[in-house]
Formats: structure tokens, sequence, C-alpha cells
């Protein structure tokens, strides 16, 4: 038996052996959600991009991202704002990181993460971790509440 044969043959039996079930065939394909620590939820494309939503602004992020990259000692090599992506281009020892942060609405922001070693290998893990230590860094910050007046106030 030919080579792609036997490749079709094991996609076959890899959906046949999940009888249906998505949720099942999903490592087939590398696509899903990791659980990190029990309680962060960071999803990853077929690609290994890193991705998540916040419930905060692009700006807040983006300040998150440089403050996760200066604690972790990753490196800023460059950062371009567009009109609502910024993208940040750092390095992490012989890794190459990209960060998009897409501005989704006033309040709401995406998060995507590559993390490369070389010119063909992702690095998941590190990407994944970027993406977990930037929320980290959201979640340590004040609590930002609206008064009644419309005024913001720290609590």
């Amino acid at each position: 038996m030919s080579g792609k044969k036997i490749g079709v043959a094991l996609v076959i039996l890899g959906v046949l052996g999940s009888q249906g079930c998505a949720v099942a065939a999903l490592p087939l394909f590398g696509l899903g959600q990791a659980v990190n620590g029990g309680t962060e939820v960071v999803s990853y494309t077929s690609d290994s991009i890193a991705y998540k939503t916040f419930a905060v602004s692009e700006t807040e992020v983006r300040a998150a991202t440089l403050q996760t990259f200066k604690r972790m000692a990753i490196d800023v090599t460059g950062t371009e704002r567009k009109e609502k992506v910024t993208e940040i281009d750092a390095a992490a020892g012989d890794r190459t990181v990209k960060v998009e942060i897409d501005r989704i609405t006033p309040r709401t922001s995406q998060m995507r993460v590559v993390v490369k070693k070389g010119w063909f290998l992702r690095d998941r893990s590190t990407a994944g971790e970027i993406v977990t230590q930037t929320a980290d860094t959201l979640g340590s910050k004040p609590a930002i509440a609206t008064t009644a007046g419309g005024r913001r106030k720290t609590s």
C-alpha cells in the first residue's frame, strides 16, 4: 500500500473511531482548547496560534502585554499601532514572538500570539504562557468602576 493510501486510511479510521463525536475528533486535527492552571482557558488555532479575548480595552491589553514581557525578560523589538490592531514583535532567546491585539469593541480585545523557533517550528507552549501571564497581569490591576456621573474611579 502506498504512503498516500495509508494516510487516507488513518484519517478515515480516526473519523470513524470518534463515532461522530466532534470533540473527540478535534485533537486529530490539532484544534481545541487547553486549560492552564485549572481556571485559565487559552485557545489555539490548528497552526499553534494562542489566542484569548479579554473584556478590557486594546490599550489595557497592550500595556499588560508590555509589562508581562518585561517580567518574563522578553525583549520588545518593535511595535506598530494601526487603526484597530496593535502588533508587537519581540525576541525570547532563540525564538521570535509576534503579538496582535485586535480591538473588537472599545471594551473588548482579542490577543493572538505566535512564537517561532527558526523558520518552521512553532512553540505553542510559550505562546500559551504569554497569553496566560498577560491575563494574570490584567487580573492583578485594581478594578475600574464608573461612577453615576460617568467618571472613572479605581477601587
